[in-house]
């Protein structure tokens, strides 16, 4: 946010927290944010909700429906001065070292033996600190040993997973894709920062676009998004799979383990590890001996169902 805003707040657990960031469209007009109170503490929570102007007494209402744990505590209502929620957000994270990677946000110094990657507070997320993605890194981290050629992070974000692809697969091809222009735009930029090279960019609505299609079979497909479009997303991401290919899975909770599993086992893929994180899991899958060709339509229910996560 560029201009003015209004923020409020209210208490939320952290099975609340963990549900909004879960939602891909709760359809209020709001950035939302939730911030952990007392360090492992699933009761003490926050919820801050920024809007361009002040809430009514309906979109209170809204908002306040989202934390039923926040009973009648007083919503804190207040203008704030015109400053980017996004990068205050981010700025100051702790850095994070996941096996041989390093993320910071800040000037930290990278310890000996690790590869660093600054990732600025920006436009896009994704600087390893959500549990998603520090065990999709850990996860690659593990694969250091096998042979990769040829990689793709479908909803890169900030290009962070293609970066830990392109340095543990030096010699790989790695493809980067987001449907979010402002995010590719932003792996390029820290792509210069960190001095990643060879990375292709793609702008693309899950893996359809011609560049992608063209660029397979890939041995390693890495997807870090929401639980609602990695099924629907099953049969073409099965498709730009090799045969005995690694997928890499995350951005859904544990209750949705099993309906992303059973969307991807119909794809002729077999589950081989699952690195659980508090409430949230990440999987490791191997596609059938064959390459999967699908028998009907790419997604049927539209691209327009990806708003509604399961």
């Amino acid at each position: 946010m560029s201009a003015d805003s209004w923020k409020l707040t209210l208490p939320c657990t952290r099975d609340e927290a963990e549900a909004i960031d879960a939602a891909d469209d709760l359809a209020i007009e709001a950035v939302i944010m939730t911030t952990e109170e007392v360090e492992d503490d699933r009761e003490h929570w926050r919820l801050d909700a920024y809007f361009e102007a002040e809430p009514d007494a309906a979109t209170i209402a809204a908002i306040r429906a989202l934390v039923p744990s926040a009973g009648d505590h007083p919503a804190t209502v207040e203008h704030v001065p015109a400053q980017d929620w996004v990068t205050i957000s981010q700025a100051g994270l702790a850095p994070l070292a996941v096996g041989r990677f390093f993320v910071h946000t800040g000037d930290e110094a990278v310890p000996e033996g690790l590869r660093g990657f600054h990732i600025p507070a920006g436009r896009a997320f994704g600087t390893g600190h959500h549990e998603t993605t520090s065990g999709c890194l850990a996860m690659l981290d593990a694969m250091a040993g096998e042979r990769v050629a040829n990689a793709i992070d479908v909803g890169t974000g900030t290009g962070l997973l293609a970066f830990a692809a392109r340095h543990l697969w030096p010699e790989a091809k790695v493809v980067a894709t987001d449907i979010d222009p402002i995010a590719i735009d932003v792996t390029a930029e820290n792509a210069a920062i960190n001095g990643v090279d060879g990375v292709e960019l793609i702008v693309a609505d899950g893996a359809l676009a011609d560049p992608i299609m063209a660029g397979a079979p890939y041995d390693l497909v890495v997807a870090n998004i929401l639980a609602g479009p990695l099924i629907s997303m099953a049969p073409e991401l099965a498709a730009i799979a090799g045969p005995e290919a690694t997928l890499v899975l995350a951005g859904l909770l544990e209750t949705q383990r099993a309906d992303v599993v059973a969307a991807y086992e119909a794809c002729g893929c077999a589950l081989e590890t699952v690195d659980r994180r508090g409430d949230w899991s990440v999987l490791r899958l191997r596609a059938g001996a064959e390459r999967f060709v699908p028998s009907g339509p790419f997604d049927p229910k539209g691209r327009d169902g990806w708003a509604l996560d399961i």
